[in-house]
């Protein structure tokens, strides 16, 4: 590590070491949870980002920088929808480094003003066309201007779903051995990059080899915030994606979604949608399997989806 870099993570020093070591809740009195199973997810909305996102992007940046990626002044460049440009742009601030962020049209306005308050550079693409599209724009500008940017890339980038194998699915074993005395029998997630079911999976599966690896599959449309449907013609599957882990994919509607997140804000829980999509499959999964022990994740917070109506009644 150059002296340079070594001056940039100092400055960082203290925002970076607030990147993980989440609580893990208990969720009660849910009304699909079955009786007799138990169901904990981790709250990521602490990060200092406000998501799950803040871990993956931390080690890119770590890693990028650590290899000399980013010492000639090129920018950071990716596409996200939304959670993970804000940890792009906030660490990048933090880092002084000049981030570019490739966004549907249709991330919520609080996320769009998060990422803009940093500093970063937005590029909004067609909602209509999804996140496979800004995808593809972030792959073409990176291809077409190598000397200004370097490409994080998250859908392809192994330290994406490293950081979770050694950090989200660390703490899950250690905090479940606290609660419970043993592995999860089951955790859900879903699909954006990959790198959560992948990392997480490929970590619980080492710890106890026959926990139950659901997994979240939204509608094709409107769809829900962060969450690839795949298994449709077209799309980009990201290659860091370990579809090996999956014993079971969930449809799970927007509706739906949005009715379990409210009945969690209930709780005093307040997360977004992705959230509701998780725990009300984790509910299913539970109670299709009678699993004793459920893990899943929340990803982010309710308040960066106000102005999309999901709190309107």
């Amino acid at each position: 590590m150059t002296g340079r870099t070594e001056t940039r993570f100092a400055r960082a020093r203290e925002l970076l070491e607030g990147v993980g070591h989440t609580p893990l809740v208990e969720l009660r009195e849910l009304a699909a949870l079955p009786a007799g199973t138990r169901l904990f997810a981790k709250l990521e909305s602490t990060n200092p980002g406000g998501s799950l996102k803040d871990r993956p992007v931390a080690r890119m940046l770590a890693a990028a920088c650590e290899a000399g990626h980013l010492e000639d002044g090129r920018r950071i460049l990716d596409s996200s929808s939304g959670n993970a440009g804000i940890a792009y742009a906030m660490l990048g601030a933090a880092l002084g480094l000049e981030v570019t962020l490739v966004v549907p049209g249709n991330a919520s306005a609080e996320r769009l003003d998060r990422i803009r308050a940093h500093g970063a550079e937005l590029i909004l693409t067609d909602p209509i066309e999804g996140y496979d599209f800004a995808l593809r724009e972030a792959r073409r500008l990176a291809t077409a201007h190598p000397e200004r940017y370097w490409h994080a890339d998250q859908y392809a980038n192994d330290d994406n779903w490293r950081a979770h194998y050694e950090t989200t699915g660390v703490e899950i074993l250690e905090q479940m051995a606290a609660r419970t005395g043993a592995a999860p029998a089951a955790f859900v997630a879903g699909v954006g990059t990959g790198g959560t079911i992948t990392g997480v999976g490929r970590r619980l599966r080492e710890a106890s080899p026959e926990v139950f690896i659901g997994c979240v599959r939204p509608e094709l449309f409107p769809g829900i915030e962060g969450l690839k449907p795949l298994g449709h013609p077209g799309d980009i599957v990201p290659r860091i994606l370990d579809e090996t882990l999956i014993d079971e994919r969930l449809e799970i509607t927007l509706e739906d979604a949005v009715t379990t997140a409210r009945e969690l804000a209930r709780q005093g829980l307040f997360v977004g949608p992705s959230s509701g999509a998780y725990v009300l499959a984790a509910c299913r999964l539970a109670q299709r399997h009678g699993f004793a022990s459920v893990v899943t994740i929340l990803n982010d917070g309710g308040e960066r989806y106000g102005t999309t109506g999901m709190w309107a009644r």
